[in-house]
């Protein structure tokens, strides 16, 4: 039987790469720091929509957040959040507005995380990440679940806070589990949900339940959804996912049972692959890897021992 492999320290997972942003969250209370802050001419500031932001190409080839100083920030109708500091001391700050400016150049472009996970940089995409997370969470609760009447923003768009009764309310994350099960023969087991395209394959995942550690979770998902259990799972590393507001915590779960029995209703049709398996499947085009910014393309590259190949590409 082989052994799990491990995240080494220069392939972060997913949209974990270190962002190097201080969130400077003791700031979030103090109004005349985030006046500061505000006004700095250092100061950089961009919109978020939908979930999506402006990005623009960059002359070395790379891709960047469309970012502007605040003087020059559209401030009509809009709710501002502070994201941190890096380590240059510039401040960051995101817009949440009904839709995206102008675009100040032909090359840039609105994108949701899922494309902008696989282009920007690690400060950027952790930004992103950050501002998409705080707009899904606004949009969705601005009235008191305790009293029902509306909430306004406070701590810098980190707290919803209720005027009536005096409850604050704090950015839900919902955790949920992700995991790349292999069995005895070291093949990985792969699955196809309900609504994906033909041929889209990848880990099993599901949310935490009330009362349920991780593990519990991990082998209950697995069981459910292909009917197989689980024993040894090891915890790899974990993801944001504002969709709305998950958090994926990526595990590695070894199988003793290889029997398949799918349930229908979330999970289609799961395989056993094994490594060579998966490549003939990705270079004929019968497989498509998952997206390449989830945690799930690098969980099954752990496995694989190479990138995955990316959409439209041979494997």
């Amino acid at each position: 039987m082989s052994t799990f492999h491990h995240v080494s320290a220069d392939r972060p997972i997913g949209l974990t790469a270190p962002s190097g942003i201080d969130r400077a969250a003791h700031h979030r209370l103090d109004e005349a720091w985030l006046a500061a802050a505000w006004s700095h001419p250092t100061t950089r500031v961009f919109v978020v929509s939908g979930g999506q932001a402006l990005i623009d190409d960059t002359p070395d080839g790379g891709t960047e957040l469309v970012m502007t100083p605040s003087f020059e920030a559209p401030l009509t109708e809009t709710h501002r959040y502070f994201l941190g500091v890096d380590e240059e001391g510039v401040r960051y700050f995101a817009l949440q507005k009904d839709s995206l400016p102008g675009r100040m150049d032909q090359s840039a472009r609105p994108a949701g995380l899922r494309e902008a996970g696989l282009l920007l940089g690690a400060r950027d995409a952790g930004l992103m990440v950050h501002a998409v997370a705080l707009e899904n969470w606004q949009r969705l609760h601005r009235f008191c679940s305790r009293c029902g009447e509306r909430t306004v923003i406070a701590a810098a768009g980190h707290i919803r806070r209720c005027q009536a009764c005096g409850a604050e309310h704090y950015p839900r994350t919902d955790p949920a589990v992700i995991m790349l099960v292999t069995d005895e023969q070291d093949r990985a087991l792969l699955g196809r949900q309900v609504h994906w395209p033909e041929g889209r394959f990848s880990t099993l995942a599901g949310f935490v339940e009330p009362g349920e550690s991780i593990e519990q979770s991990v082998a209950r998902e697995v069981f459910e959804e292909a009917g197989i259990t689980v024993g040894e799972v090891e915890y790899i590393a974990s993801q944001p996912w504002p969709f709305p507001s998950s958090l994926m915590l990526g595990f590695m779960a070894r199988a003793t049972s290889s029997e398949i029995d799918v349930d229908g209703e979330e999970i289609e049709e799961a395989r056993w692959f094994s490594r060579e398996d998966l490549a003939a499947a990705f270079e004929s085009g019968e497989v498509l890897p998952p997206f390449g910014v989830s945690i799930a393309a690098r969980l099954i590259e752990l496995w694989y021992g190479k990138p995955l190949p990316r959409p439209g590409s041979a494997g």
